[in-house]
């Protein structure tokens, strides 16, 4: 198996509330006919799928999906951009969980809740700068 993840979905109770939430962030959907809305990322996607019709493809119910204790990281290049950006998931809907602060190990970050609970984290990590194209790269490794 090739290291890397393709495609990651979120269950959404209400997607077109979701959606809506992740344009005004800035960033560009492309729908699909099959009921996904999709964000093309930097060599992934993020999708956008109805809770209901997830639960019932895996073949479980709803409540079995539960939340899972994970985060998804969105990096910046500048320290300075970390509370700009807090700050307008905040006036898309998001609840900010942990304003712009400086970590222990020497990066920036804080953290936000989308409209559906999906915990977002936004940091600056000086030791993992970001490639020419936006792409995050573990220790500068490329």
């Amino acid at each position: 198996m090739e290291q890397r993840v393709s495609l990651i979905t979120m269950g959404a109770r209400d997607i077109n509330v979701l959606a809506q939430f992740y344009e005004a962030l800035g960033w560009k959907r492309v729908d699909s006919p099959d009921g996904v809305i999709a964000f093309d990322l930097i060599g992934q996607t993020l999708g956008l799928y109805p809770l209901a019709a997830l639960a019932e493809e895996i073949g479980v119910p709803v409540d079995a999906l539960g939340r899972g204790a994970m985060t998804l990281a969105y990096n910046v290049r500048e320290k300075g951009d970390v509370a700009p950006l807090l700050g307008r998931a905040k006036a898309a809907g998001a609840q900010v969980l942990k304003p712009a602060s400086d970590v222990f190990w020497g990066g920036h970050h804080g953290y936000f809740a989308d409209p559906e609970g999906h915990i977002w984290e936004v940091a600056w990590n000086p030791f993992s700068p970001l490639g020419p194209d936006g792409a995050f790269q573990w220790n500068g490794a490329e």
